[in-house]
């Protein structure tokens, strides 16, 4: 079952860089395109003796409408591919905790496993509920393909059993909780990096990566959906990080808090996602002010996930564990 899980991984990885092509092809060449917008723009006459009235856009929209509907049929083949690579995803959880008879996140390599398939699980339902964003694929996929080559690279972990301090029942609770967390605030820095860069775009830079925003979905919604999807990760992170996992230290190490490296950046997080979500609900305010917190949060995540288990010692130290 290892070896299967590790020929899934692949696989997976493999049918999301696939979809992330097919996203970047109708990001290119879609109805938001150059040739989208050129269909768009007012008619044009040719003026001359007994010269006919000549509408040039719609017949460049005629000429050009094969290439606009080629774009459309790679952007939904992107979201066929990428719900292809989330049944594989899921195969490759599945296998990793039936060859470990456990629940598959009890080390670093487990942990982004089952974060990028929350994360794939949440743009799949952000995609149903708003197709609308499918633009956003092309960067949601480009994080997940990231993740899971991150994982692979530098966290891979043979299967094995968990470390003594880990088996609890809190495992399940704390972990998990965590790891839905993570997963939406994933995909939850998406939209908010583009609405960063639409706004940009929207002021008149056009230099890159603003230029990209010329194909993004509308700042307010891009705004938008990055609130909802904070809003919503945030008590789970609440929960998980200063409810269930002091909980848990107190049964395992007979303390609640040490200020151990993950504690503290676990605090860290949690303090600038409350910032962001304050920042968020104050008038006064620019959104784009309360977004950059956002990220900022985000990239404290990561300095957690990667920085503290790879470059520091201490009770959380598992990257290379069970």
């Amino acid at each position: 079952m290892a070896e299967l899980s590790n020929q899934l991984m692949a696989v997976t990885v493999v049918a999301y860089l696939v979809a992330m092509v097919c996203y970047a092809a109708e990001y290119a060449f879609g109805d938001k395109s150059h040739i989208g917008r050129a269909a768009a723009r007012p008619a044009r006459q040719l003026v001359g003796a007994g010269a006919p009235v000549v509408d040039e856009p719609a017949v460049a929209a005629v000429e050009e409408a094969p290439r606009r509907d080629r774009g459309v049929l790679l952007g939904l083949a992107g979201v066929a591919l990428t719900w292809l690579a989330f049944a594989l995803h899921i195969g490759t959880v599945v296998t990793r905790g039936v060859a470990a008879d456990r629940m598959p996140w009890g080390n670093m390599y487990e942990f982004i496993l089952a974060v990028t398939l929350v994360g794939s699980a949440v743009w799949l339902g952000v995609l149903t509920r708003k197709p609308g964003v499918r633009h956003l694929g092309l960067f949601a996929a480009l994080a997940l393909v990231v993740m899971l080559g991150a994982a692979g690279l530098i966290a891979y972990t043979p299967v094995g059993p968990l470390v003594p301090a880990l088996n609890s029942w809190w495992y399940i609770i704390h972990v998990s909780t965590i790891i839905l967390s993570s997963g939406i605030l994933l995909v939850g820095a998406v939209p908010a990096t583009m609405f960063l860069i639409r706004s940009g775009y929207d002021r008149g830079r056009r230099s890159f990566p603003y230029t990209l925003g010329a194909k993004a979905p509308a700042a307010a919604t891009l705004e938008r959906l990055t609130f909802r999807m904070h809003a919503f990760a945030f008590p789970l992170f609440t929960f998980g990080a200063l409810i269930a996992g002091p909980l848990w230290a107190e049964a395992s190490w007979g303390r609640y808090w040490g200020w151990d490296p993950k504690e503290v950046w676990a605090f860290i997080s949690w303090i600038v996602y409350a910032c962001y979500l304050h920042a968020r609900a104050t008038p006064s305010v620019k959104r784009t002010v309360a977004t950059w917190i956002a990220l900022l949060g985000f990239a404290t995540m990561l300095m957690n996930l990667f920085g503290v288990n790879l470059f520091f010692e201490g009770l959380h130290s598992y990257a290379n564990a069970g």
